[in-house]
């Protein structure tokens, strides 16, 4: 399998193990970056959550595929997210977050042909967005 079809498969499997991730997504935010909690004090429905993580896996999947748009969406969201007073390595984090939730999703199912997708995947990502 390729990159794109391991990460593919992988968010696919994930779907259909846990439904939405949104909140365990958000849940390890939190614990890992507790300061990160409060910026979210008016997204009282969760809707900035689920927007900004349909964005992460559009970037994803745009950057594991063809690269139309990711590259560049990332950039500006890095910049903006400084704006917010988000570190570059807590914004880098989310990523990191976003796979290590999916793994706990697949559990055994989640292969060592994934990791690497995974990791490849996230390098890439830090390095077209700094």
């Amino acid at each position: 399998m390729t990159q794109n079809e391991l990460i593919l498969s992988s968010l696919e499997k994930a779907s259909e193990s846990g439904g939405d991730p949104t909140p365990l997504i958000y849940e390890r935010l939190f614990r890992e970056f507790p300061e990160m909690e409060e910026l979210f004090v008016l997204d009282r429905d969760g809707g900035v959550r689920g927007s900004m993580l349909q964005h992460t896996f559009e970037c994803i999947l745009d950057m594991a595929g063809e690269r139309r748009m990711a590259p560049a969406f990332i950039s500006a969201e890095r910049m903006q997210h400084d704006g917010y007073g988000v570190p570059e390595d807590t914004f880098h984090a989310f990523f990191e977050i976003v796979r290590d939730t999916v793994r706990d999703l697949l559990s055994d199912e989640w292969t060592e042909d994934m990791e690497r997708a995974w990791t490849s995947l996230i390098a890439e990502i830090a390095h077209v967005s700094s």
